[in-house]
């Protein structure tokens, strides 16, 4: 009763706000109506196992070409949106720029993003972020967005059982160059929470795929049992 009464003060304080254009809304952390409307929000048909958006024709086609051909680095991973110039204007803000409120319509739009798949990880692991760079930004964006993931699916959040080392950022690297620099980049510093779990790997954008394959690759030699993933936005290439 205490709790719902501080909450009644705030929102008669700080009214909800939509947080990308600060129009109001119903409930803090949703978006408007204009602004919901701007993401590409992925939906179906898409591949069952990494969630790639598919051509409106292919509806009765169950994968990708590439996980059809046994490439995809994760047992099942899904995205909310495509990575485009609207998801890019709150990435890139929220991501470097301190913008952190931007993780409550996130991490819902990522677990809308998840009720196609099976609820049964042990474990919701944020994507390391090194030292150094945690340090210069304060904060780890993965982090913020697999909190309320793993409160919604009931799962503990672990943040310390991997460690990243520092490396020369990825962003404007060919796919090549990404999966080489990312290589020996993560290390297992607690194996026993590890062994014999399901482990769901949370990451703000999907790019190449290079960063998760190479934390699923130590994860599973670690003992894990199995390494799937969940990202707000994906690079949409033709297939």
């Amino acid at each position: 009763m205490i709790a719902r009464g501080v909450e009644k003060i705030v929102e008669f304080l700080f009214p909800p706000a939509c947080p990308v254009c600060g129009a109001p809304v119903s409930i803090h952390g949703e978006l408007c109506e204009d602004c919901f409307g701007c993401f590409d929000w992925i939906g179906r048909p898409k591949c069952v196992r990494c969630g790639y958006p598919l051509p409106p024709r292919a509806d009765g086609v169950s994968k990708c070409p590439v996980c059809a051909m046994g490439e995809c680095k994760l047992e099942w991973l899904r995205c909310a949106c495509r990575y485009d110039d609207a998801s890019r204007e709150v990435m890139l803000p929220f991501k470097h720029g301190g913008r952190i409120k931007y993780a409550k319509f996130m991490s819902r739009a990522m677990i809308w993003a998840l009720r196609d798949v099976p609820a049964d990880c042990d474990i919701v692991m944020p994507v390391p972020l090194a030292r150094r760079r945690l340090i210069h930004r304060t904060y780890n964006q993965a982090t913020l967005l697999a909190r309320p993931i793993a409160r919604a699916m009931n799962r503990p959040l672990d943040v310390d059982s991997v460690r990243r080392c520092h490396r020369p950022d990825m962003g404007h690297m060919t796919p090549r160059q990404r999966k080489e620099n990312i290589r020996g980049v993560f290390t297992v510093v607690h194996p026993e929470r590890i062994r014999g779990r399901k482990i769901l790997l949370v990451d703000d954008v999907y790019m190449s795929g290079a960063t998760l394959g190479e934390l699923r690759r130590v994860l599973l030699r670690a003992g894990a049992e199995s390494v799937c993933g969940v990202a707000f936005c994906r690079v949409v290439r033709t297939v």
